[in-house]
């Protein structure tokens, strides 16, 4: 999946045109080569046990967020119009309001200071449930159907980008607002953050992965709710994902299609990832071959 994710970038970005289409080409191969050399170490016998499980891991890791740092010349060069005018009036059409312009009304210090801790706290999320899961988890099928699902999501919504380009309204609707986003502390982590990933050559607003990654980690959590620590986990991790689900739309990142399509990305793999995981599995037993994550640990199978 990672394989046919990268080469479909580089595809992309070899058709496409555009000044940084030279350094989209060379950063995806770099890419590339990091996957497919931490594949061929892990997977060819050249290191096994503990050094061989992380630079698996590593590996996949770098292919994804790798690729996800260099968005900012694969994105304009793959495709280099902006969508923003026609997701709005989608939205207009079909669910009859535009939730960032709804909220307008509610913006001040306090409600941008509330909502900008949830939206930044995302990041945070992410990488204590992906580095919990990639050292300490110890039953190998959770392991891949949580791993399957999180990094189809990146895959699917990063080549999504390509398809519906925009900006998000917050830069379409510039000028248009009657009370500016304002706050003494966590508004400015969000906003260094945002403008810090170069807004201009950025348009991965569809789907929104703020609202699809917390939401896939909730309902991955809410489904296995009867053992521990999903059972006490759950509750909180799901205000926490609404709160950043609604910090999208609040702090002017997204539309509403975006939101929709991540939910829709969310429970898709949710549904999905636990059945080709198992599917994969027991394909792999019955010929033979070695699981598709190595532990050097010791692992704990589900009776």
């Amino acid at each position: 999946m990672v394989l046919g994710y990268l080469l479909l970038l580089l595809l992309a970005s070899i058709a496409g045109d555009g000044p940084r289409r030279a350094q989209a080409v060379g950063y995806l191969l770099l890419d590339l080569a990091a996957f497919l050399s931490a594949m061929l170490l892990a997977r060819g016998g050249t290191l096994e046990g503990v050094s061989g499980a992380l630079v698996y891991r590593g590996g996949l890791v770098a292919g994804i967020f790798g690729s996800f740092a260099h968005l900012p010349y694969v994105l304009p060069t793959a495709r280099s119009v902006r969508l923003d005018a026609d997701i709005r009036a989608f939205d207009l059409a079909v669910f009859s309001v535009e939730p960032a312009e709804l909220f307008d009304r509610f913006v001040s210090p306090a409600t941008t200071e509330w909502f900008s801790f949830f939206y930044f706290g995302y990041f945070f999320l992410v990488a204590g449930h992906a580095l919990v899961f990639m050292f300490a988890c110890r039953d190998r099928t959770l392991l891949a159907e949580f791993s399957l699902g999180f990094l189809a999501l990146f895959c699917v919504g990063h080549l999504l980008y390509m398809v519906v380009p925009g900006h998000g309204p917050y830069w379409y609707l510039d000028g248009r607002w009657a009370h500016p986003l304002e706050g003494p502390f966590w508004w400015k982590l969000v906003l260094a953050t945002v403008e810090s990933a170069e807004v201009s050559a950025r348009t991965d607003i569809f789907p929104s992965l703020h609202t699809a990654v917390p939401t896939f980690l909730a309902l991955f959590a809410y489904r296995r709710r009867g053992a521990a620590p999903f059972r006490y986990g759950w509750p909180p991790l799901a205000v926490f994902a609404s709160q950043i689900v609604l910090s999208t739309m609040f702090l002017r990142w997204h539309y509403l299609a975006d939101v929709v399509a991540g939910l829709a990305l969310a429970a898709c793999a949710e549904a999905f990832s636990p059945r080709l995981a198992r599917w994969e599995e027991a394909r792999r037993a019955r010929a033979g071959l070695t699981p598709v994550w190595a532990a050097p640990w010791p692992v704990r199978q589900p009776v």
